[in-house]
């Protein structure tokens, strides 16, 4: 039976595509759980009654958050910073409750980059709001590129994997190479996540929970899974694990 893949949708402003507000998740996501014989099934942003997105995960068999913009810091206790972009209180609250109704139903998670990053806010913990203000920022390798949406669409760099974790059995190796774009990153992490992968510069890359079954990517491994098979091995596994579920 072919699992079914809630992700997380998003939404996009009218344009020549469509002349309504359209619900959307990359491409990219949806090719690389395709590929691990699952089926994606986008879920327009909403707002939920009490128990309804614990109801409506109940049919779905695992869930994927997507990267996007910054998670509102004042759901981690902080003012936000001249560098915090895209935050969308609406967006948040859909994404707070589909995380916590795949957890009430025990439901497998992956979280990427900005998906990492709420599900540590969600549990307890805070985020860097911006990597460039932090003491070492200079001695940080890039973890976007500089002039984007011109030239290169992300960068690439090793994230070392601790020997034991899921993500290296998934990767079938200890070293992968990321994909990666976002500015922001963990700060303090959440009671029940273990740090399970780091950049070169020691910036964590990498959780996962030892309670429930959720595990956070700060890059995008659908980026490059087309023909990276450690990266689509994520996603493989990830699909596998729902089956199971």
């Amino acid at each position: 039976m072919t699992p079914l893949i809630a992700v997380a949708g998003r939404t996009g402003a009218p344009s020549k595509v469509s002349r309504d507000e359209v619900a959307f998740a990359g491409k990219r996501y949806l090719n690389s759980i395709l590929r691990a014989g699952g089926e994606p099934v986008v879920i327009a942003p909403q707002t939920f009654s009490s128990t309804g997105a614990q109801d409506l995960l109940s049919r779905f068999d695992a869930l994927l958050l997507m990267g996007g913009p910054d998670v509102d810091p004042l759901m981690y206790g902080q003012t936000a910073s001249l560098q915090v972009y895209g935050v969308s209180p609406q967006q948040d609250q859909f994404e707070v409750a589909m995380l916590r109704g795949a957890l009430a139903n025990q439901l497998p998670v992956l979280a990427v980059c900005r998906g990492m990053q709420l599900a540590n806010v969600v549990l307890g913990g805070t985020l860097v709001q911006h990597l460039a203000d932090l003491p070492n920022a200079a001695t940080l390798v890039a973890h976007a590129p500089g002039e984007f949406p011109v030239g290169a669409e992300f960068v690439v760099h090793d994230v070392e994997l601790t020997a034991e974790s899921w993500l290296a059995s998934a990767s079938q190796s200890r070293q992968v190479q990321g994909a990666s774009f976002h500015h922001q990153g963990i700060d303090r992490l959440a009671p029940g996540f273990r740090a399970v992968g780091f950049a070169p510069d020691g910036l964590l890359e990498a959780i996962e929970h030892e309670e429930h079954r959720i595990v956070g990517v700060q890059w995008h491994p659908e980026d490059t899974s087309a023909d990276d098979p450690a990266q689509q091995g994520i996603y493989d596994d990830f699909v596998e694990w729902a089956r199971r579920n």
